[in-house]
């Protein structure tokens, strides 16, 4: 490995070395340039290279055409010349060797095939990418794509002006972008100033407050020392009094004793006795317990205090990454239909940011029709929120890109798929039949294949030709076994049977392995009368329609009961008979109600929302995701299609009792299973 000195590039050398590298003539010149201004600031002598070998005249100056070194006699002849008397001549200096550069041009290039060494240079090989000769053409490269090398440089001058111009262009967005770094890492500074002297400022204040607190403490400390030592000072001083009065007369009652007559004791004896009782007397009447304890308690619960201290502020990047804002999209991006791009503003930790101001954009550019841009009305919310509004002009792939000040927010860009509106009242004839004995429902997986729930107590799998490639179960009541197995539903690689004549759901893979069971039959919570159709929201609960207990019940994904909607009574609620479950775009649950010849909404809690529609015994429902519902009438031999506020728009007849309905979440294909006419049958919608 090497560096290229001209793009400073790492290149392998392959075995043969560095001779198999392709001639750089540009590296060349800059070689030959590099030796001749070596030379002219050396010290020694250089030989003119006009003069015969062996002269001792040395050169004094250089020819920049020529490329040659002139001694003084040369250099006059070469002015005598009227062609080489116009050719640049440089001293042998500093100065000379610095003109070089800008004075001095290539000299011709010659072919160094044998025979050709006098053909100059002047073709090049677009098949070899290699400069050729005249008599090269003709020969070696003969059958190659040769051009002219002015009209190849030309070519080449056109292509690096282009990339200059664009290097320039890119290099202003460059150095815009650095004065915008520039500007923020010095906003940087000063929020870091800011927020240093609100830390000090705030601290400064806590100690303070803690020295006041300290303070007060010391104070309570001190009075209540004091008070104790006065009152205990009192009562000692108190005490001593009384040591004093009793030493008093006890002293003059062992003098009396001791040196008085018999005349004097009598004369003194009965006011010592009393005066002494009186003061013993006293001491008897009050305690002598200290009317103060020693001990002064203090509690400073630091504990809950440096855990307070621990949490005490926070330092915040408060401040909404782009990196870090997330989005979500509200609805299908459909032709000529609004999309709605919902923008959370959030900091580089991930913490929602709660306010706006900031400059959000939404574009949607088309990868096809010529790259067309869609550009986004946003609305701030100023909660941190905003809302992109978006409509796309041309069906197809498309690359939505959402930017926060100038940058990409997570997940942008991103790739989106626009669909065309689909138009229901093209449907007539049908594209595809498939044969199967009495059909009871349909399902269409991920994939393209086609699941029959059939007359014969099992699920037959059809490829997208119509192909019979698996037969799911058979007759009875064990795993994986169904007694007219009337609704189903298919989830990626999940299978869930409404096995009606067992009274239970099933769950089992797409090939037909046995999973979970849940139900039996009764009226209770969980259990079920003939359920008929079971279906899977975007948060993997079961929906399942209780045919004969008038009820749909809302199960988790392991069967565990979770609500029920109950159709019993009068009212708008009210139904009978449900049969056909499908969801719309926001979530609300739409029920064929057989028995009431109409569609009940309820929402996703199960609270009434409106009805809709008068078919003729509705079993089969679906509803694409513009909110479209497509109803198969048992009663009225038909398909019958209502738009999303539930006006009639067109029925498909020629039907024999059709029994369900469903979409193939590919392409939008409505299949239907015509169980009176013992078919499976797919229309193609046009978009």
């Amino acid at each position: 490995m090497f560096q290229c000195p001209i793009c400073e590039q790492n290149t392998s050398i392959s075995v043969g070395g560095a001779s198999v590298l392709p001639q750089n003539l540009h590296l060349g010149f800059e070689v030959e340039v590099a030796g001749y201004m070596s030379k002219m600031t050396s010290n020694s002598d250089v030989a003119c290279n006009q003069c015969a070998e062996g002269s001792s005249d040395p050169a004094v100056v250089f020819c920049c055409a020529c490329h040659h070194f002139l001694c003084a006699f040369c250099l006059e002849h070469h002015k005598c010349n009227r062609i080489w008397s116009r050719h640049r001549i440089v001293g042998l200096d500093q100065e000379g060797a610095r003109q070089l550069h800008t004075t001095m041009k290539p000299r011709d290039h010659y072919c160094s095939q044998p025979n050709h060494e006098d053909n100059k240079l002047n073709f090049y090989c677009e098949t070899c990418s290699l400069l050729v000769c005249l008599h090269c053409t003709t020969v070696t490269h003969k059958s190659h794509s040769v051009k002219e090398i002015s009209t190849v440089a030309k070519t080449h001058q056109m292509e690096i002006s282009g990339a200059l111009e664009d290097a320039k262009e890119v290099v202003t967005k460059l150095t815009g972008a650095i004065d915008e770094y520039n500007r923020i890492i010095e906003q940087v500074e000063t929020s870091k100033r800011t927020a240093f002297l609100a830390i000090n400022q705030a601290f400064e204040i806590l100690q303070q407050r803690l020295e006041e607190r300290k303070r007060t403490l010391l104070s309570e400390l001190e009075a209540i020392s004091l008070s104790k030592t006065t009152a205990l000072t009192l009562q000692k001083e108190q005490f001593e009094k009384m040591v004093g009065d009793i030493g008093h007369y006890t002293d003059m009652a062992s003098q009396i004793l001791q040196t008085h007559t018999d005349h004097e004791i009598v004369a003194l004896g009965g006011l010592i006795p009393t005066e002494l009782q009186a003061t013993l007397k006293r001491v008897q009447t009050i305690s002598l317990t200290p009317n103060q304890h020693s001990n002064i308690s203090v509690s400073v619960k630091t504990d809950d205090l440096i855990r307070q201290l621990s949490k005490l502020g926070n330092i915040f990047d408060f401040y909404p990454s782009p990196s870090s804002c997330t989005w979500m999209s509200t609805s299908v991006a459909k032709v000529g239909t609004s999309y709605h791009v919902k923008v959370q503003s959030k900091t580089s930790k991930g913490e929602e940011y709660p306010h706006g101001g900031f400059k959000v954009k939404g574009e949607m550019r088309s990868k096809s029709h010529n790259g067309a841009v869609v550009y986004g009305e946003v609305e701030d919310h100023r909660d941190g929120t905003y809302t992109i509004t978006l409509t796309p002009q041309t069906a197809g792939p498309h690359q939505l890109l959402i930017t926060m000040d100038g940058q990409h927010v997570q997940n942008s860009p991103n790739d989106l798929d626009v669909r065309s509106k689909r138009d229901y009242r093209t449907l007539c004839n049908a594209q595809q039949v498939i044969q199967c004995n009495w059909p009871y429902c349909v399902a269409i997986h991920d994939n393209g294949d086609i699941y029959v729930g059939s007359y014969d107590h099992c699920i037959y799998v059809f490829d997208q030709t119509g192909q019979l490639k698996n037969t799911i179960g058979s007759r009875g009541s064990g795993d994986g076994q169904f007694s007219s197995p009337w609704g189903i539903s298919i989830k990626r690689d999940v299978l869930y049977v409404a096995d009606t004549g067992n009274h239970r759901v099933q769950k089992l893979t797409s090939s037909g392995k046995f999973l979970h069971k849940f139900g039996q039959e009764g009226s209770g919570q969980g259990q079920f009368n003939s359920p008929v159709a079971v279906i899977i929201d975007s948060n993997n609960k079961l929906i399942v329609s209780d045919y004969n207990n008038y009820r749909i019940q809302i199960f988790n994904e392991n069967g565990g009961w979770l609500l029920t909607i109950d159709g019993k009574g009068s009212g708008n609620h009210s139904f009978r008979s449900p049969w056909g479950l499908a969801l719309d775009p926001q979530g609300n649950i739409h029920v064929a109600a057989k028995g009431s010849n109409t569609i009940k909404v309820f929402s996703k809690e199960g609270v009434y929302v409106r009805m809709y529609g008068d078919p003729n015994g509705p079993r089969g429902l679906a509803i694409d995701d513009e909110g479209y519902s497509l109803v198969s009438e048992w009663g009225g031999h038909c398909l019958s299609i209502y738009d999303p506020e539930g006006n009639k728009i067109h029925t498909v007849g020629n039907l024999k009792h059709p029994h369900s309905t469903a979409l193939d979440p590919r392409d939008g294909s409505v299949f239907i299973a015509n169980y009176g006419g013992n078919t499976v049958l797919k229309y193609c919608v046009n978009i």
